[in-house]
């Protein structure tokens, strides 16, 4: 199993010695979000300070920015790293896309994939040489000369991931992507009888393997050091849970464990102001089916419980930066756990 933390994005002079100590632990992949900052900027610092560990947009939002602009920043982060850079990719919602980033909206999954296939059209152009000549229904691309080409890269371009919610998106994921970066607000019941069945009946449809195609995500983990640390944690999760729980997107996990009228409750709850009563109203064998839970000695047996032979990686605990890392030795315990993924085909990421 791999592990993820994260990367400072709130000033950039705490990068390099976040991401030294992060894979000085031992830890995977460093992930960055595009909340109040720039995700790219933080990843530009990490990966010339650092030698091994995976860097990833985790997520970056897709419509915000031309496939062009991702495809040269993907490029640029792939040269960098030597080859260690993952972009991630995301809808976000109707409101958000509108309204804060002021760019048109329209069905997501299909657009989304849509912009998958032209970033990639985009590094063939710049890999092989070919025509630059991608015409679909939401982006068209046929100008490339020398001038905007950048130098020629050894390495292959970055593979592809993105975040998947629902059904339509847990097919473009398992049909053009590299992976699926899946929801906190989940179940293992959810995962065995939704996300991945969905998700592998559409590596099955393009014709590729469980084995080159990442899980990400699925849960969340509630752990620390002593009982208090994972009871801080665990009310953490509940807080969660409730927030996310009053959203209807987010109700099939709900109905998954016939829980529709806990649903129902916290979503009368966020349109009357209850935020508080939203987090009591989620018990505590509700908050167990969404995380992993235990402290340090326990949590290679809670994860791998939680999300053994299912996920291939998850987050186990806040950014390395910050008080609750996980331990050199703990790290190394929950790697042991075997997952599917072996590691993305690299020859396939241009197609």
């Amino acid at each position: 199993m791999r592990l993820t933390t994260g990367v400072p994005s709130d000033d950039l002079n705490r990068v390099t010695d976040s991401i030294r100590q992060s894979e000085a632990l031992g830890y995977d992949l460093a992930t960055t979000q595009e909340n109040r900052h720039d995700p790219f900027l933080p990843l530009a610092v990490a990966a010339v300070a650092s030698e091994r560990i995976e860097l990833a947009t985790s997520i970056s939002i897709a419509f915000a920015r031309s496939p062009m602009v991702f495809a040269n920043l993907g490029w640029d982060l792939q040269k960098a790293s030597g080859g260690r850079f993952v972009l991630g990719l995301g809808s976000q919602v109707k409101g958000h896309n509108e309204r804060r980033f002021s760019v048109p909206w329209s069905a997501p999954a299909p657009r989304l994939r849509e912009c998958v296939q032209a970033i990639r059209a985009i590094w063939s152009c710049w890999k092989d040489g070919s025509k630059l000549d991608f015409q679909g229904e939401h982006y068209r691309f046929s100008l490339m000369t020398p001038n905007f080409t950048p130098e020629p890269m050894a390495l292959p371009p970055p593979p592809i991931t993105i975040a998947a919610v629902g059904p339509a998106m847990m097919r473009v994921a398992g049909e053009v992507c590299d992976g699926a970066r899946l929801h906190g607000f989940c179940t293992r019941k959810y995962l065995e009888d939704v996300a991945v069945p969905r998700i592998e009946s559409a590596l099955a449809a393009s014709g590729r393997e469980r084995g080159s195609f990442e899980i990400s995500g699925g849960g969340f983990v509630a752990t620390g050091a002593t009982d208090e640390a994972v009871s801080k944690a665990f009310e953490w999760v509940r807080m969660r849970v409730g927030f996310y729980g009053s959203t209807r997107a987010y109700w099939p996990v709900f109905e998954a464990h016939g829980l529709e009228a806990l649903g129902e409750k916290l979503n009368h709850l966020s349109k009357t102001g209850g935020w508080d009563e939203m987090t009591r109203a989620v018990s505590d064998d509700v908050v167990h089916l969404f995380a992993a839970v235990g402290r340090h000695d326990e949590l290679k047996g809670a994860m791998e419980a939680r999300f053994g032979g299912l996920v291939d990686t998850v987050s186990a605990g806040t950014p390395v930066d910050e008080p609750g890392g996980l331990p050199p030795d703990l790290i190394r315990e929950i790697q042991s756990i075997r997952t599917p993924f072996e590691g993305y085909r690299r020859e396939s990421l241009l197609q």
